[in-house]
């Protein structure tokens, strides 16, 4: 199984690698600086799990690769943006990144910034631009993503965090605060491979109830594996950790995993999001 997923992870971070080059190509040569820089993060590699999830989900539902395309690179678009604001020197001040030096030492804070900028404005147009969908999809999407990604969703999360910082948080509090960081952009991702698969769907629909469900469950059980990777790392915050022992906070990320594969049992062709559920419980990194 872990091979399957694993081969599939792979294959799918080419596609997206692909897309993500066509739609991040190199613009005006009087600011090249800024394209070579949006390029060195958004083609910088990872497991492109929130792509994968809305390929997924789509393909679960009976949609099309070239539907869904757009919907993944929107979100990973994001999601990359979230990545070099939050290595800033002003936020988490890293170095390194998957093995290399962060956007803001190769190209400078202010330039690491402007990127950042124009990754979240691009997705936007990237799902403006679906000609696989229908308009009444890609307004709802549009609205999605600026809310679960914006002050009520990613960007409030991280304020959290940062007030976590001098201010231990209560489980509950916790559990909000990575709902809003982690969890919102992962139920987004899930979200729209619904919408890539069903035109005109109703954000009622069953389809997306279950796609939410799943997208909470598994944003919450991988926070909680993160901070299990990188115990000792974050004293100084509030984590998962502070409220209970490695075993049991893995117990909890278990159950929560289970939660989510039950949530989508009912549909046909759910082995893979079932599989990648728990690829990302018993990952090492």
């Amino acid at each position: 199984m872990t091979n399957r997923i694993s081969q599939k992870l792979n294959d799918t971070a080419e596609l997206i690698e692909r897309e993500l080059d066509r739609y991040f190509f190199v613009g005006d040569k009087k600011y090249q600086i800024l394209f070579d820089s949006v390029r060195y993060s958004v083609l910088g590699g990872g497991k492109r799990i929130r792509p994968f999830l809305t390929m997924e989900f789509c393909k679960m539902f009976g949609g099309s690769e070239q539907s869904a395309l757009p919907y993944a690179c929107a979100v990973e678009a994001v999601h990359t943006y979230s990545l070099i604001h939050d290595d800033l020197p002003c936020m988490d001040n890293d170095d390194f990144r998957r093995g290399k030096p962060t956007n803001h030492k190769v190209y400078g804070e202010n330039t690491a910034l402007l990127a950042g900028d124009a990754l979240l404005t691009h997705a936007f147009n990237i799902l403006a631009e679906n000609k696989y969908t229908s308009a009444k999809n890609i307004i709802n999407a549009v609205k999605m993503l600026s809310a679960n990604a914006g002050m009520y969703g990613m960007v409030g999360g991280q304020q959290l965090d940062l007030i976590g910082e001098t201010t231990k948080y209560d489980l509950d509090t916790l559990k909000y605060q990575q709902k809003l960081k982690t969890g919102k952009l992962i139920i987004t991702a899930c979200v729209f491979g619904c919408m890539a698969a069903v035109d005109d769907i109703e954000l009622k629909d069953e389809r997306i109830i279950s796609a939410v469900k799943y997208g909470e469950n598994i944003g919450l059980a991988f926070q909680i594996v993160d901070d299990i990777l990188d115990v000792g790392e974050e004293e100084h915050k509030t984590t998962f950790l502070t409220h209970m022992d490695i075993e049991n906070a893995h117990k909890y990320a278990a159950q929560l995993t289970n939660e989510a594969c039950k949530v989508i049992v009912k549909y046909k062709n759910n082995e893979i999001l079932c599989e990648l559920a728990a690829y990302l419980l018993n990952r090492k990194n």
